[in-house]
This record gives structure tokens, C-alpha cells and sequence, in this order.
């Protein structure tokens, strides 16, 4: 059989031993899977050689492994048993043992002695660019006999082509792990992107959202009614608005609370909500009033929109006391000059409204 691991005692190690071993690691063959290139570099040197075994070897630290093999079935062997740690010793010249049985070095060795019964061995080192010998190339045979010049060349130029398959190979696998990153990097890239995107929508959502009801601010109402007063004027459309204000709030928090307070300014936006077109757009004005524009909308349409949210509101089934809304209606005209005369429109007809008892609807002047 193949015999037991020695001690590194046992067998030549070149001087650049570390710097051999870090090369070999950086190309990343060891315990790699079969591969067709290296396997028919095995067939071609048992071919031209005529040997009946013929190996791609790689020494590491305690063992010399075998890339490619033809005539064994093993994987590997004890460096100590390697006939290839001693043909790296010297990387400029094919080694040969025409037999094995009369060489010191090999006689006693388990490989010799026992299976396989190695007699001729001929091995041309794998050097790497960088100068370390880190295999061969090697063809075995079980008789004695030697190569023909023609043979030792041709297995130098197969050490050779097998090295440059080796830099192949390390590149490819560069170029892949580059496409990886890459793809990994944009990946990570998107979904940062994403991130930010969340965090933007989020935050311009905050900016624009009141807290307390979940529907749109003042600060929304402010940008929202200068476009649509802008677009209205540009397309010679109409644009009412509607100004809400929940009746007796001040009274309503005073007798229960601030929590029952903010419960009624959320249910009274959920309402409204109910009732409202995919058009229309509510806002919490402030404190406990809403507002509601309505683009492409006369006064008298909006009016009756507004009396839609009116009675919804009064017909609630509060649970503390009856709550109502009073709401004023403006919409533009030809005296209409900006988003702010508008509002004093609808702000006009809501202080009206409050006037005149509350839990009412009262139309701007001029409105049409």
C-alpha cells in the first residue's frame, strides 16, 4: 500500500519554501475537482512517454496532490514518499530515476517497494512565473528505462503549457469573483438606493402629513392650493375650497379632555375622508380646523358636498356628546386674484357660518 506520513525531516524542502507555499495557495487548485485540461495533460505525457501512469502533481506542505492522474487511483501521497519534493528542488531541469531500485534515495521508499512498484520516473517541474517550483508534470512506469531527448522536451513544454493553464485559470476565476463583486456592489448599491428612497418618501411624508389625524398638513395646503390655483387659472377651470371648523372644540376638550378631544379631530378627518371624490384633497388647517379643495368644482357643487359632510358628521353616533361642523365655500372668480384671497373667501363664509348658529354651510359671496 502507500505507506505512512513522515516528518518533514524526510524530504528535500527548497529554500523558498514559505514563498512556494504562498504561491501555490494563491492559485487555489488544491482539492479542486477534476478539470478536462489537466487530465489530458496526463493522457498526453503517458502518450508521448508511453508510460502507463502519468500524473499532474502539486506539493503542499505534508503531501504532494494530484490534479490529473493516469494509472492510479489515489489522490495523493506523503510528500515524504514524493518523488516529485525531489524534482523541485531543482526547477530548471527534468528529473529522472531510470531505477528506482538502484537510487539511494528511492530505494527503501514504499512507493518502490511496494504498490505501485515504481522503476522509471521522469518529472518536469511546474514553475511559476515568479520561479517557485510547485509540481510536475511526471510519467512512471513499473520497468526500468529512460526518455529519448524528444520525450524530455515535450515534457518540458507540457510543464509549461500546464502553468499557463494555471494563470488561465486564476485569471478566469479573478475575472468571475470581479463580475461578482460587481454585482454585488450594485446590489448593495440599490438597495441603498432603496433605503434612501424609503427615508425620502418617508420624510417628505412627515413634512407634509399631520401627525395626529394622518391626513395632510398646512404645509401641504399651502403648496397644494397654489398649484391648483395656478392650473385652474391656466386652463380657465374652476376650484372651490371648502373651510371646516369643528363646532364648540374649546368646550368639548375643556369638558373631556385633550385625549377625547384628539379622538374626535381623527374621527371627524375619517368622515370627511368617507365622503370625499378621488379628486379632492383634505387638509388639517390647524387646531381643529380642515380644509378642502376641490379641483374642477362651482361653488354651488362644492356647496353641496359640503352639506354631504355637514350631515354626515351631525348624524356620527358620538359616544361623549353630539359633535357638528360649520363649514365655509369659496370658489374663484373673476375677482379671484391669488390662493390667499380665496382663502379669505372661504374663511368669510365659515366666520358666517359660526355667526349665524353654527352646524351650517354658508356660501362666499359672488359664488356660482
Amino acid at each position: 500500500m502507500w505507506g505512512a506520513r513522515m516528518s518533514h525531516t524526510e524530504f528535500p524542502v527548497p529554500g523558498n519554501e514559505d514563498q512556494r507555499m504562498k504561491v501555490l495557495a494563491d492559485y487555489h487548485i488544491l482539492d479542486s475537482l477534476p478539470e478536462q485540461a489537466y487530465d489530458d495533460f496526463a493522457k498526453l505525457a503517458s502518450a508521448i512517454c508511453g508510460t502507463p501512469i502519468a500524473l499532474v502533481t502539486l506539493v503542499d506542505d505534508d503531501r504532494q496532490w494530484f490534479k490529473a492522474n493516469v494509472g492510479l487511483d489515489v489522490s495523493e501521497t506523503p510528500r515524504s514518499q514524493a518523488f516529485c519534493a525531489h524534482a523541485i528542488m531543482d526547477p530548471g531541469s527534468v528529473m529522472t530515476v531510470e531505477d528506482a531500485t538502484t537510487d539511494q534515495r528511492f530505494a527503501a521508499n514504499p512507493l518502490v517497494t511496494g504498490d505501485p512498484g515504481i522503476r522509471f520516473y521522469a518529472g518536469a517541474p511546474l514553475v511559476a512565473p515568479t520561479g517557485e517550483a510547485l509540481g510536475t508534470i511526471c510519467v512512471i512506469d513499473r520497468e526500468p528505462r529512460s526518455l529519448s531527448e524528444t520525450q524530455r522536451e515535450a515534457l518540458e513544454i507540457l510543464s509549461r503549457e500546464i502553468i499557463v493553464q494555471l494563470e488561465l485559470r486564476r485569471s478566469i476565476a479573478t475575472l468571475e469573483q470581479a463580475v461578482l463583486d460587481q454585482e454585488k456592489y450594485v446590489e448593495l448599491l440599490q438597495e441603498y438606493q432603496r433605503d434612501i428612497e424609503k427615508v425620502r418618501v418617508h420624510l417628505e411624508s412627515q413634512s407634509v402629513t399631520d401627525v395626529l389625524t394622518g391626513v395632510k398638513n398646512r404645509r401641504s395646503f399651502d403648496l397644494t392650493i397654489e398649484e391648483d390655483f395656478t392650473r385652474a387659472r391656466a386652463r380657465r377651470t374652476t376650484l372651490s375650497l371648502l373651510m371646516i371648523d369643528v363646532d364648540h372644540f374649546k368646550s368639548f376638550n375643556d369638558d373631556f379632555g385633550h385625549p377625547a378631544g384628539d379622538e374626535v379631530l381623527r374621527s371627524v378627518a375619517q368622515l370627511l375622508q368617507s365622503e370625499m371624490r378621488e379628486s379632492d384633497s383634505l387638509f388639517r388647517y390647524g387646531g381643529e380646523e380642515f380644509a378642502v379643495v376641490l379641483p374642477e368644482t362651482t361653488c354651488k357643487g362644492a356647496f353641496v358636498l359640503a352639506e354631504r359632510f355637514r350631515r354626515t358628521v351631525q348624524r356620527a353616533p358620538w359616544p361623549k356628546r353630539a359633535i357638528t361642523i360649520s363649514i365655509g365655500v369659496a370658489a374663484i372668480d373673476a375677482d379671484t386674484g391669488s390662493p390667499r384671497d380665496l382663502l379669505q373667501s372661504a374663511d368669510q363664509a365659515l366666520y358666517s357660518a359660526k355667526q349665524i348658529g353654527r352646524n351650517r354651510v354658508t356660501m362666499a359671496p359672488s359664488g356660482t
